[in-house]
């Protein structure tokens, strides 16, 4: 059989004022496409379907709408589960009309999903606390998933059952997992983890979370890292979703997989290629994977300028992209400069000023204001407290000019 991996949609997601609903509607439709063209037999979305508790009406209809296409009117499953963007209670509401599409949306650890049977063929032919079997048209054997939606430590523990305090999350869930691949231990399956956290291969490897994130899982209250020895032997993948670029983990006998997000959410993925990972598995035969290019989507880009001069040629010739430049300089950018940039290019994101080792030394001066000192040195010591370098010539002449205007009203 075929599967699409996908995860860490984060629909409804904006990049400073920039709203990506767009690109994300045309990438939806992009990887709808793409489960067409393999024709996958499955649909794993491995959590962070939001990027909020709350998201709007439009955005939830533009999921909705998604996963009715990827369904195929119930010939092909859908299961989503909760990432920890996700009201968990939000992700499972819409279960009684899902499941006549073949959608399964799994919130919470212990969730146990409603039996189905459509004119298609696909059915749940059994489900418990964190599993569901299913037959799928066209497949002529079981599919057994595991699903751990995002939960933190605590709530993981209370969902699963565990009585003893001193075990781990790691001990916890993979008991979980081993007991319930035994409910399957007399049946010809293929057998997959969905589940969104983090893991790694071993305590010497470190994977990192988006820089971006809100909600890291890695703090105190929220999960700990998880490693691939405690996964059940008897798995034929494993999808994970949280972090946004692909990775692979190593030392394994099946694929473990983080597939990353669709689009690039943050400056810290520039030039990430996006992806979406195609499955064959079978019983008792080793899985094959790949991954297909996302080709939708502005690119995120980072540039550095020596001058404005240099960045007035660059903007007009890459309007493409949403952009964050760094400009070397060594004056305050004045609101005019930086209007000019943004008429040149309509997706600056931020402009950060870069400034010579001489002004970064105003950062290192004792900036507390002389008791006696002019007015005019008060407000060039405020200037540069605020904006990290001396004010200019114009922007002085200016501040002389409203002295004057005040005393002539005095």
């Amino acid at each position: 059989m075929k599967i699409l991996h996908t995860s860490d949609w984060h629909l409804g997601k904006r990049l400073g004022e920039f709203s990506r609903f767009e690109e994300q509607k045309e990438v939806l439709d992009e990887i709808c496409s793409i489960a067409n063209e393999e024709n996958v037999q499955m649909v794993l979305i491995a959590g962070d379907l939001f990027d909020s508790y709350n998201p709007s009406v439009e955005v939830m209809g533009l999921f909705y709408q998604t996963l009715k296409r990827l369904s195929d009117d119930g010939r092909r499953a859908i299961i989503a589960i909760a990432g920890n963007h996700d009201m968990p209670e939000r992700i499972e509401a819409p279960n009684p009309l899902a499941k006549e599409c073949g959608i399964i949306l799994s919130g919470l650890p212990h969730s146990i999903a409603s039996p189905f049977y459509l004119s298609s063929g696909l059915r749940i032919t059994a489900s418990g606390p964190g599993w569901v079997q299913l037959r799928i048209p066209g497949v002529d054997h079981l599919v057994h998933l595991l699903l751990t939606p995002y939960a933190n430590e605590f709530r993981m523990k209370t969902f699963l059952g565990s009585e003893n305090q001193d075990e781990t999350l790691r001990e916890i869930l993979s008991n979980n997992w081993h007991a319930n691949l035994q409910e399957m231990a007399n049946y010809q399956s293929v057998n997959i983890l969905l589940a969104h956290l983090y893991m790694i291969s071993s305590e010497d490897e470190s994977l990192e979370e988006p820089l971006d994130e809100e909600k890291p899982i890695l703090t105190p209250g929220g999960a700990s890292p998880i490693f691939i020895k405690q996964l059940p032997p008897n798995l034929h993948y494993v999808a994970l979703g949280h972090l946004h670029r692909r990775h692979t983990l190593e030392g394994c006998a099946f694929p473990v997989v983080y597939c990353g997000s669709p689009l690039s959410y943050s400056f810290s993925e520039a030039f990430q290629n996006k992806s979406v990972e195609i499955i064959e598995a079978q019983p008792n035969q080793t899985t094959k994977h790949y991954s297909v290019v996302l080709t939708k989507g502005k690119p995120l880009i980072r540039k550095k300028f020596n001058s404005p001069e240099e960045a007035f040629q660059w903007l007009p010739n890459h309007t493409d992209c949403l952009l964050e430049m760094t400009l070397h300089t060594d004056m305050y950018l004045n609101p005019e400069i930086l209007h000019q940039f943004h008429q040149l290019h309509p997706g600056i994101v931020q402009i950060i000023p870069e400034f010579s080792e001489e002004l970064k030394l105003v950062e290192n001066e004792d900036l507390s204001p002389s008791p006696n000192a002019e007015i005019i040195e008060l407000f060039k010591d405020y200037f540069r407290s605020i904006q990290q370098v001396p004010p200019d010539e114009e922007t002085l002449a200016l501040f002389r000019e409203i002295i004057a205007n005040e005393e002539d009203n005095q």
